[in-house]
């Protein structure tokens, strides 16, 4: 595509920023898992630590795609001025509560889970914020976003191995429900999207959005309710369903910053044309 009134895909974000969304979404979420599922001791601080972890590189895929990387502090100067500054100032304080956690302060879960959920609130804003690319723009995207991040956090939850010593039941039905919703504003951001995105960009998120709904969604759900039934190897069933939880909620970011970013052309209902009067 060229610049110029048909749709282009735009090329100022690449894997880096799709990072940031991909590893910062997904570590808000297993910290948001691991503040709900109630677990403590040695479990509670690898799990906090590898999801402050994931949200601090995606940080840093973002630092990596900014032009003058050692002026990134100024983007905290601002946060009235982009979602982008907003979740600057939430990324300190969501480490400082995951480092109490993670030396047992476990008062301070219910903190870090507003913390975690503000965090992936504001990268859905981060995404919606650009007017310009229909497929980014659509007000479902930041629901779409929170639900994805939340997904992947609670397949990683899973995929860690940790039975919760109560609330084990409780958790797996959150984790249903998490792939419930995506699904369900997947399907509905994709109707609406279908008359103003490009055919390229449409062409483009299908395959990401059929992964995200079977191997995604329905398979998961699956191997979870065959866990559900006591039958054995229940823990490798509820890893694999975090596994692919969590993979095709990457590979739906990845694909939809990098490769459904269309942009939606010049608007020019009126063309010159020589010779025409108007």
């Amino acid at each position: 595509m060229t610049y110029g009134p048909a749709p282009w895909q735009q090329a100022h974000w690449d894997w880096r920023a799709a990072g940031n969304f991909i590893f910062g979404g997904a570590g808000a979420g297993l910290l948001a898992a691991t503040a709900l599922s109630g677990v403590g001791g040695l479990a509670a601080t690898l799990l906090t630590l590898a999801g402050m972890a994931l949200v601090g590189l995606g940080l840093l895929c973002v630092w990596l795609e900014i032009g003058r990387p050692w002026r990134a502090m100024n983007v905290m100067r601002r946060p009235g001025s982009s979602w982008m500054s907003r979740e600057s100032m939430v990324a300190p304080l969501l480490f400082a509560l995951g480092l109490g956690v993670a030396a047992g302060l476990r008062a301070w879960a219910p903190l870090l889970l507003f913390a975690a959920l503000g965090f992936v609130y504001c990268q859905g804003r981060i995404v919606q914020a650009a007017k310009g690319i229909p497929a980014w723009r659509e007000p479902l995207t930041v629901p779409l976003f929170v639900a994805t991040g939340l997904a992947e956090g609670a397949g990683l939850f899973w995929l860690a191995g940790v039975a919760p010593a109560r609330g084990g039941p409780a958790l797996a039905l959150y984790f249903a429900a998490l792939l419930a919703a995506r699904w369900l504003l997947w399907r509905a951001w994709r109707r609406r999207i279908a008359p103003v995105a490009a055919v390229y960009a449409l062409q483009a998120i299908d395959p990401a959005g059929r992964a995200l709904q079977w191997l995604g969604t329905a398979l998961p759900l699956g191997l979870a309710l065959l866990a559900a039934t006591g039958i054995g190897g229940a823990a490798i069933l509820l890893a694999g369903a975090g596994l692919l939880a969590a993979a095709t909620g990457a590979f739906f970011k990845f694909t939809l910053i990098t490769r459904a970013a269309f942009n939606q052309g010049f608007a020019l209902p009126h063309l010159p044309v020589r010779g025409v009067p108007r």
